[in-house]
């Protein structure tokens, strides 16, 4: 079992920089794939970060660049540095993890992710 907690979302206007928390607990120890998904209002669900075990970061196109994924070992905390937001860039923000240390099958399929936080919001306004 996974337990996945999200903090640090809020307002923010075009241009500006967040950063998202998810606090990781887990009944085995070492990381799991983990991924930041995002929902914003009529849109499809979508992945806009991975890292794995090993600390593989991957992103999309969307956001290359702008977001950045990291972890603190000690705080089993998984952040999502956010900069340069755009008005497109708002969502409801989740943290998502797989049961492996790897990450398997497409890393932006959420429907590969068996643990699911509560989601934080975020807004960018123009």
């Amino acid at each position: 079992q996974v337990q996945l907690v999200e903090s640090g979302g809020g307002s923010v206007q075009s241009g500006g920089s967040l950063r998202l928390s998810c606090a990781v607990s887990s009944d085995r120890s070492g990381w799991h794939c983990i991924a930041w998904f995002r929902q914003g209002p009529g849109k499809e669900r979508e992945g806009v970060a991975t890292v794995d075990g090993d600390g593989l970061t991957t992103y999309p196109d969307s956001v290359k660049g702008r977001f950045a994924i990291s972890r603190d070992n000690a705080k089993n905390t998984l952040y999502l540095q956010m900069n340069s937001l755009k008005p497109e860039d708002t969502a409801m923000y989740y943290c998502a993890a797989q049961t492996g240390y790897y990450c398997s099958g497409s890393r932006y399929a959420s429907s590969k992710y068996a643990y699911w936080g509560q989601g934080t919001q975020v807004t960018v306004s123009s």
